[in-house]
């Protein structure tokens, strides 16, 4: 079996899924979109949720190198604020279909090899935060706070304007508000005395 079958069927669950959502979704449909045979299918993914596991720690792979590309070559702290924003945002915008599944898409029902997978996931995407931010903050230029404080003030604000576009309840392109976005996060996170030498 070729990687390019999995991929065709990670492909053709990513389009079923987004279009009818998880439980309504069917391996049958699955299979004809990706064009794919029954003995395909089994011989990649034992079941509609073992894809959907795949399918999502893949995504969360892509959307974690998008974030930490932002930080090569390694900014300073007002640079690697203003680009983990907008990389966040140009993600979420130039992968919808990818950002909705990711952030929207119940994981309540998967097992324990998924979500180990995707703490190691988190944490590699943390360390390499945290690898940038660390001296930052030995050196007075970022405030200092437990790194999920600072990645909740960092990205959540980001977040909740994108799962309004995501759902559809606000159509505004949310790389639009990126500018205000930097600078309410550049106020929670730098000592004031750097922030007047942007």
């Amino acid at each position: 079996m070729t990687a390019s079958v999995r991929d065709d069927l990670l492909a053709a669950g990513l389009a079923v899924f987004d279009r009818v959502g998880f439980e309504a979704a069917t391996v049958a449909a699955i299979r004809t979109r990706a064009r794919a045979s029954n003995g395909s299918f089994f011989h990649v993914f034992g079941s509609k949720k073992e894809l959907a596991g795949a399918l999502f720690l893949e995504v969360l792979r892509h959307y974690h190198a998008a974030v930490l590309a932002a930080l090569d070559p390694v900014p300073d702290a007002g640079q690697g604020i203003d680009r983990l924003i907008r990389a966040h945002l140009g993600w979420v915008v130039t992968s919808r279909r990818e950002a909705r599944y990711l952030f929207e898409i119940s994981r309540s029902e998967w097992g324990e090899d998924v979500r180990d997978a995707q703490r190691a996931q988190n944490a590699r995407l943390a360390e390499g935060i945290e690898c940038w931010r660390a001296p930052l903050v030995a050196r007075g230029e970022l405030l200092p706070m437990t790194p999920v404080m600072f990645v909740s003030q960092l990205i959540g604000p980001a977040q909740i304007f994108c799962r309004a576009f995501l759902s559809g309840r606000d159509r505004t392109d949310p790389r639009s508000e990126a500018d205000t976005l930097i600078a309410c996060a550049i106020r929670a996170l730098m000592p004031p005395d750097r922030i007047r030498k942007q």
